[in-house]
């Protein structure tokens, strides 16, 4: 087993790389303000950003399903690695060697299991890649030349070739220090009869990265006609490899699909690689495997939902491209996104497309796409005799539901107009008034969470605060309390801007928060050194606050707090004295009631010296409220 990570080197990792461009290659980031960054959280669905990344503090938090942490982290979550794995990925991309408390430096048999199988796969990719140059090869570059794809595009996808013997990746990578388990579960080799072989052989070779670049797998296409394989055959599902959660070209194309808000999504490898060079560089592809669910959400994070976003996909204009087609269209309510559909003409893909009519044809294909509805619809329709009355009305039960579907109310009520023509109804104003009607109760049953009425919606943001996960304890918060918002607001510039509240804060008690939770971050601070000490390193603070937290709630909460929007505008010595001011006076007032009710209970027959000592004490604490209503933070 490797040694424990020196601590030294976890923290040069933290610093090392930013969090924002760790999260940036899973999903796009925009503003929210205040130096933050928002988008759609990649744990949970969701319709609107609650995910939030705070640059300066190193943290992210979302703030519906509540995850939340640093840079190795979110890693550790999203590609479910171990803590050590995390940090030697972060670390190799950092250029960090990292020392071990037993044992030096990381030797290659002591990484992670992940990490091992994606580098088996980098090296399996530089060795394919070279021998798409070998004499063998010719006819991998030839079927290459013959759908238009030049050298350098087969640099750019970085396509290879694999030799057609038993075992040459196999010896080659064992030649590298790779197991003959490793290779197994890679899934780059595949049991033989004396031992692991190259479950790929005399095949073009296209590597399946993931969204961060990684490759994770291959594709590999049939050759030659003494090849009794499939004509593609890909991985098989392995520990990094999961065909229903890959796209192929994603790392391509994520960023032109964030800018433009756009995604092609095609059929094939050769078709990305057409599409791309014909500048079409939003394209994707599946895997093997139909679009679906997971698919979408990999999109929906890029696309941010926004208004304007839009999904496009290409069918052949066969029978199979329709039911593909139509399948998809059962999607269309999972994105945000409008979703159209384009008809390659003749039957052609877009890689047959681009080499019979050229890089122009491509572009025109995406350019002259139908909305996926309105595809859906005409395809419905003419499954009915519209000659008859009873034809039309049957038309109408099933096209009015996909018409009420539509995101758009202002393309709603139009198409409704549009179906009415198209199925030869005179009375307009009947069909508008039908799809009207479906909507309504769509939207109705969405609000319901898909049950029955039951009493008007709240008004958005009139909602007491109420987590998705239990926090630490105590009464629940309100946030509209104003002494829980006070509280929440001077933790959070504890943990913001400790320069702020330092040092008077490091005087405040545990139990001068009123909140559970809040009181359990209180000390979390206290142990962690105070807010003083995060004047110094801010980063280092946070992180040993996060590490005194007592359990995983008050941890989340510390990151919550870190990178939750402060309500003020400007942040200065004057909102933060506030803030100091008015937690200490409401502990103050709250300890004069309860000295008060002490006398109260004492009453004339106490001891007198006993009573007066009290009674001291008592005019000690209202000449101190006194002070700080007077004199404010100076009176701390």
């Amino acid at each position: 087993m490797a040694g424990r990570i020196n601590d030294d080197d976890v923290k040069a990792v933290r610093d090392a790389v930013p969090i924002d461009a760790v999260v940036s290659e899973y999903l796009q980031l925009r503003s929210a303000g205040g130096g933050n960054l928002k988008g759609l959280c990649p744990f949970h669905d969701e319709k609107s950003p609650s995910f939030q990344v705070s640059p300066s503090k190193g943290l992210f938090h979302c703030f519906g399903c509540q995850e939340g942490g640093d840079t190795i982290a979110f890693v550790m979550k999203i590609d479910h690695l171990s803590f050590s794995e995390t940090v030697e990925r972060l670390a190799a991309q950092a250029g960090i060697t990292l020392r071990y408390e037993e044992g030096g430096y990381n030797p290659a048999h002591q990484r992670g299991e992940r990490i091992r199988l994606v580098e088996a796969h980098r090296v399996a990719a530089a060795f394919y890649t070279e021998q798409l140059d070998s004499p063998e090869a010719e006819i991998g570059r030839r079927f290459l030349a013959e759908r238009g794809f030049a050298q350098s595009a087969a640099e750019h996808f970085g396509i290879g070739y694999s030799p057609a013997g038993w075992d040459h990746l196999t010896r080659y990578l064992r030649g590298k220090g790779f197991t003959d388990k490793e290779l197994l579960l890679s899934g780059l080799s595949q049991e033989g009869r004396r031992g692991p072989i190259d479950r790929f052989r005399g095949r073009l070779m296209w590597p399946i990265r993931d969204i961060t670049g990684e490759v994770v797998g291959f594709g590999a296409r049939k050759l030659r006609e003494d090849d009794n394989g499939p004509k593609y055959l890909n991985t098989p599902e392995t520990a990094i490899y999961r065909k229903s959660q890959v796209l192929y070209g994603i790392d391509l194309a994520k960023k032109e699909i964030a800018r433009t808000s756009r995604a092609v999504v095609v059929e094939g490898y050769t078709d990305v690689m057409a599409c791309h060079l014909a500048g079409v560089t939003t394209a994707i592809a599946t895997c093997g495997t139909a679009f679906g669910g997971d698919h979408i959400k990999i999109l929906r994070r890029l696309l941010m939902d926004n208004a304007t976003a839009e999904v496009i996909f290409t069918f052949d204009g066969d029978a199979a491209g329709q039911k593909a087609a139509l399948r998809a269209f059962e999607d269309d309510q999972k994105f945000a996104a409008e979703t159209s559909i384009a008809i390659t003409p003749g039957g052609m893909d877009p890689c047959e497309l681009r080499l019979a009519e050229g890089d122009a044809a491509v572009q025109k294909l995406v350019d002259t796409r139908t909305p996926l509805f309105e595809f859906a619809l005409r395809h419905t329709v003419a499954r009915h005799n519209l000659e008859t009355p009873a034809g039309r009305a049957a038309a109408l039960d099933e096209a009015a539901p996909i018409v009420a579907g539509i995101k758009n109310v202002a393309i709603q009520h139009e198409s409704a107009v549009q179906l009415a023509g198209i199925l030869g109804i005179l009375d307009t104003q009947f069909v508008v008034k039908r799809v009207a009607q479906l909507a309504r109760w769509a939207r109705e049953r969405g609000r319901q969470g898909g049950g029955p009425p039951s009493g008007p919606p709240r008004a958005p943001g009139r909602e007491e605060y109420a987590p998705a996960a239990p926090r630490s304890g105590g009464a629940a918060l309100h946030l509209r309390n104003p002494v829980h918002t006070t509280e929440r607001e001077l933790l959070k510039l504890a943990l913001q801007h400790p320069e702020l509240v330092s040092p008077a804060f490091d005087a405040y008690g545990a139990d001068e928060f009123t909140a559970a939770p809040y009181a359990a971050v209180r000390q979390a601070i206290m142990e962690a050194g105070g807010a003083e000490r995060g004047v110094a390193d801010s980063q280092a603070y946070l992180v040993a606050v996060r590490e005194a937290a007592p359990d995983d709630r008050v941890r989340a909460m510390v990151t919550e707090l870190a990178v939750e929007a402060i309500l003020r505008r400007t942040v200065d010595e004057i909102y933060a004295g506030e803030q100091l001011v008015a937690v200490r006076l409401r502990a103050v007032d709250r300890r004069v009631r309860d000295i008060q009710g002490q006398l109260s209970r004492l009453g004339t027959t106490a001891d007198p010296e006993h009573y007066a000592a009290v009674a001291g004490d008592l005019w000690v604490l209202q000449q101190y409220g006194q002070a700080l209503r007077n004199q404010g933070a100076a009176a701390l």
